[in-house]
């Protein structure tokens, strides 16, 4: 498989097609896999919700694009679901020369998508939908 413009115009094709506004593509070689890869296309307006790996870190690489990992931390509970505080932004932009980053296992975290952004994904440990 090659990873070239036209790959990554038809994700990006299905992601404006997506009422999420992204399309990722699952790059395991079976679903047996214990290892996550994955290339991501995300639009800006995507909502990714606050999430965490809690026993894996993530190493995400931005492949063309510019967008934000914001990093936060967990401050209160409300109506039984976790608060948040913003503690980070980190840029992402292969032509600024900020081409990734890893994020520490257990880290909520999110992302803010400023122009078309297509990132590679990793984490330990099947995939589990």
């Amino acid at each position: 498989m090659l990873i070239n413009n036209e790959f990554i115009n038809s994700l990006f094709d299905r992601a404006k097609e997506s009422p999420r506004l992204r399309q990722h593509y699952d790059l395991r070689n079976s679903a047996a896999d214990t290892s996550q890869r994955m290339l991501n296309a995300l639009l800006p307006g995507t909502e990714v919700a606050i999430h965490r790996h809690e026993e894996t870190a993530e190493t995400v690489v931005c492949l063309m694009g510019k967008l934000e990992e914001v990093i936060y931390e967990e401050v209160g509970e409300e109506n039984g679901q976790p608060t948040f505080r913003e503690v980070s932004r980190q840029l992402l932009s292969p032509a600024e020369g900020k081409y990734g980053m890893q994020i520490p296992a257990g880290v909520w975290h999110t992302v803010h998508v400023i122009e078309p952004s297509v990132i590679f994904e990793a984490k330990d440990g099947a995939y589990k939908g």
